[in-house]
């Protein structure tokens, strides 16, 4: 109905007389009137809509999982509302985000850490490098302990000697073992010679005899030998060579210790402004730091070198004995004195074929 009377009155004439200006008629109020009935119903529908809302929700009481934010006033439309549900969505999507965040910072500390770390590593490695190239071409100083590095030298040159005397041991009991394992084979030739040949039965069984005895005094041997050769591994593979790799790193510590105090004599060459300062004082802990590390680690080496002469002459000093006093028993004959010898070492031989697991262990 309101629609019908806003289209009549919009549609309208204006009465226009016969030279085309507009004539004076009196005034119409219709447009007003439209108005003022369109007011009005519109109150009216506002009102019993607002009557209705009120009731239910008097009767029906606030849904809290609904609840609604309505922005323009109420009764407004639709396109101000926004659902509690997509503001829970919205706090787990922040947290989310978050814990999200919080890995990534996480990975990223640990890529800058380790990228710090080939830095410094790419740093040292560097003007390690550069010191031992200036070393070797003789433009670079390097700190000299003539003592120390004497002694160093002395262990270096007793190693490779002792790694000679080791290996001739080892060739020795190899040949050893085959002339005692070629005995044996044929003491039992002479024995079953003795057996099958009636007119040389005593000749036969003299040598087999004698094959058997030389035989077991060579085993007895061997088993001193093999006592001399396991000591003179331990002190020249394990003892000397832990000495060595101390020395190792004294010497790495040495070379960094340099170069680093040569960087530091370069800086305080140069100008002094607040860039260079900064770098001094950088510089000047880098070299403390080496410093210490390799006063520690040259301390280390001294200790060592001394523990291990006196370990190496004690060691050596009963193996050589050992070794003198069963060679001589053995090629004198002297069963009795060999195995004394033994037993003053406390040397255990172990019986034939212990070496081989027994038939339970192989089960």
């Amino acid at each position: 109905m309101t629609d019908s009377i806003m289209s009549k009155a919009a549609t309208m004439e204006i009465p226009i007389n016969s030279n085309g200006d507009t004539g004076t008629l009196p005034e119409d109020d219709s447009l007003e009137q439209a108005a003022k009935l369109q007011w009005s119903l519109d109150e009216k529908v506002g009102s019993s809509r607002g009557t209705r809302d009120l009731q239910q929700v008097m009767v029906s009481g606030p849904n809290l999982n609904e609840t609604s934010i309505v922005s323009g006033g109420y009764g407004g439309t639709a396109e101000g509302i926004i659902p509690t549900s997509s503001m829970k969505g919205s706090n787990m999507h922040h947290s989310s985000s978050s814990s999200s965040m919080t890995a990534e910072e996480a990975t990223r500390g640990v890529a800058v850490e380790k990228l710090e770390y080939v830095r410094k590593w790419g740093l040292n490695t560097y003007k390690c490098t550069k010191q031992m190239i200036s070393e070797r071409f003789g433009r670079g100083s390097r700190t000299v302990d003539l003592e120390l590095e004497a002694q160093i030298e002395v262990l270096r040159d007793t190693k490779r000697k002792y790694e000679n005397v080791l290996r001739l041991a080892r060739a020795l009991t190899n040949h050893f073992y085959s002339m005692v394992q070629t005995q044996h084979a044929l003491g039992d030739t002479f024995a079953d010679l003795s057996q099958k040949s009636p007119e040389l039965r005593d000749e036969f069984g003299y040598n087999a005899e004698t094959q058997k005895l030389l035989c077991k005094n060579g085993e007895t041997l061997l088993g001193a030998i093999n006592f001399f050769v396991s000591s003179i591994n331990t002190l020249v593979n394990k003892t000397m060579e832990d000495t060595l790799m101390t020395i190792k790193m004294y010497e790495n510590a040495r070379l960094e210790f340099d170069a680093y105090r040569s960087d530091l004599e370069e800086l305080s060459l140069g100008p002094r402004d607040a860039v260079a300062m900064a770098r001094i004082d950088t510089a000047q802990q880098q070299y403390q730091v080496h410093k210490e590390k390799y006063e520690r680690l040259r301390s280390d080496v001294i200790i060592k070198l001394k523990f291990l002469d006196e370990n190496k002459v004690k060691v050596m000093h009963k193996q050589l004995l050992l070794f003198h006093n069963a060679i001589s028993a053995y090629f004198a004959g002297n069963q009795q004195q060999l195995e004394q010898t033994l037993m003053q070492f406390n040397i255990k031989l172990r019986p034939p074929g212990a070496d081989k697991p027994s038939w339970l262990e192989e089960q």
